[in-house]
């Protein structure tokens, strides 16, 4: 079947992008598939094993209007409870974030969020230890949460 001026001028747009990227011979068509001369729809080989990647928003700011959470606290939060209990490591961003409290009133500011990755085996024992941290941030630091997200993910060191 002879090609059509379409698939003519995609086969010409492919062979010119290959040999702007420096492909060339077979290596210039790697990227079409089979059945036409389209780009390779074939998805790239996951890598990594499975983990979960847990978010933690912390929020500064006290709802009692007491002085917000200082960075030298929030620190010490996280070697005297975070490190403990993940120890293999974990990221801290700085944030500003905002809200809508308990009243009702949209609460702006600074803010932490921090993320840990733990292997999916072990997610049971680690969202217990969690829930624990978020727990004692709110008792402690007067907040009236921790927000949570989990999110499944293919992760390689």
């Amino acid at each position: 079947m002879a090609p059509t001026s379409v698939s003519r001028t995609r086969l010409a747009l492919v062979a010119l992008t290959a040999a702007l990227l420096g492909a060339s011979g077979p290596a210039a068509y790697a990227a079409l598939d089979d059945a036409g001369g389209g780009p390779s729809t074939a998805a790239p080989k996951a890598v990594g094993k499975p983990y979960v990647k847990t978010e933690l928003l912390f929020g500064t700011a006290k709802p009692d209007g007491g002085a917000p959470v200082t960075d030298q606290e929030f620190h010490a939060f996280v070697d005297e409870f975070v490190t403990p209990r993940f120890p293999a490591g974990l990221t801290i961003e700085n944030a500003q974030g905002q809200y809508r409290d308990t009243h009702g009133t949209i609460e702006r500011e600074r803010s932490y969020k921090l993320t840990l990755l733990y292997p999916k085996r072990e997610a049971t024992a680690d969202s217990r230890k969690i829930e624990e941290i978020r727990a004692t941030y709110d008792k402690r630091f007067g907040q009236e949460s921790v927000a949570r997200i989990d999110d499944n993910e293919l992760v390689d060191f």
